[in-house]
């Protein structure tokens, strides 16, 4: 699809949402299901923010990511993350080079797998928070110094790190400040059983896919600018901005179930990316304008992580989703 984006703002939403809906069309030829997940991923791409997504092995998570960089033509590169990994496997090493005219060495930098559209970080809280931050700087600046010297990334640049939940032995949990660099915290569950016999009948027999590609880099670019223009009304910016402060224990805009059950709120980060994920959320179903229905669809994954519930709640079986759903409810 080589079209130009529309300048006027419907036209322009409405591009978007038939984009959109288009890949995830083409994403369905090889994920079954996962739908939810699939929007929340685009959703953040489109928002120019990164996600971390949380599952048990094999639930495609690897493929989903290879589908939608070939879908939008984008490159991408998967990063095994093990105890041993070093910041310099990630962002690129330096070597020496001879150079042939005068005979003299000199040192050359070879990129790292950090140096694509697209990054699947597997299992990244299997290595040390070292080399977890050599993420942060590319994440946050969209660049990578090295040897003193500034390389810019390719744009667009998206990270998806993923996590195992079962195996916690030999592992590095992301500290608070690190989640808190990433859009969204999506959960992958298990298919259902209908799914199940689907993914089962795909995988089990000959089959050959073609992906077509729906966007180019210019016009994810575009699109991404395009988020920053949509209005926030100023209604729906107040009860943003109330969900998340009201998150905080022990400030005036705290209800008595947060001082409760949470040793921790959610930073004003929180606020800006429930506002972003809004507005691309918006655009993707073909409407120039924010709605509470989207700031409401999206608080889960850009807030389960950057709150803490204590021990109060544990003993009473409350977790960070449940605490969630009662703030919407509050405001």
């Amino acid at each position: 699809m080589q079209e130009t984006i529309p300048e006027a703002p419907k036209e322009a939403a409405q591009f978007f949402s038939d984009s959109f809906n288009q890949i995830k069309k083409e994403i369905s030829k090889t994920v079954v299901g996962q739908k939810d997940v699939v929007d929340q991923l685009l959703i953040s791409l489109f928002s120019r923010g990164h996600c971390v997504l949380v599952g048990v092995p094999g639930l495609a998570k690897t493929l989903l990511i290879q589908t939608l960089a070939e879908t939008l033509n984008l490159s991408f590169n998967r990063i095994q993350f093990t105890p041993d990994l070093m910041p310099g496997d990630i962002t690129g090493t330096e070597v020496i080079e001879d150079i042939k005219e005068t005979g003299k060495k000199q040192f050359k930098f070879i990129k790292g797998p950090i140096f694509a559209n697209i990054v699947l970080a597997d299992e990244i809280n299997r290595t040390p928070p070292k080399t977890q931050a050599a993420l942060l700087e590319g994440m946050q600046e969209y660049n990578v110094t090295a040897s003193g010297q500034t390389f810019n990334l390719d744009r667009p640049f998206f990270v998806l790190a993923t996590q195992n939940p079962i195996e916690q032995e030999g592992t590095y949990p992301l500290p608070e400040a690190q989640l808190d660099r990433f859009m969204f915290n999506i959960w992958l569950d298990y298919p259902l059983f209908d799914e199940e016999k689907q993914i089962v009948n795909q995988t089990t027999a000959p089959r050959d896919v073609q992906i077509e590609s729906v966007l180019e880099k210019d016009q994810i670019i575009e699109i991404q600018n395009l988020v920053r223009e949509v209005p926030l009304p100023d209604h729906v910016l107040d009860k943003t901005v109330k969900l998340v402060t009201q998150s905080r224990p022990n400030t005036e805009h705290s209800p008595d179930f947060v001082n409760k059950y949470l040793s921790w709120g959610a930073g004003p980060r929180a606020s800006q990316y429930l506002a972003l994920g809004a507005k691309t959320r918006a655009l993707s179903k073909g409407r120039y304008n924010v709605e509470m229905e989207d700031i409401e669809a999206l608080a889960v994954p850009v807030l389960r992580h950057r709150i803490v519930t204590n021990y109060a709640a544990e003993a009473e079986g409350l977790t960070t989703v449940d605490i969630i759903h009662k703030l919407l409810k509050n405001i």
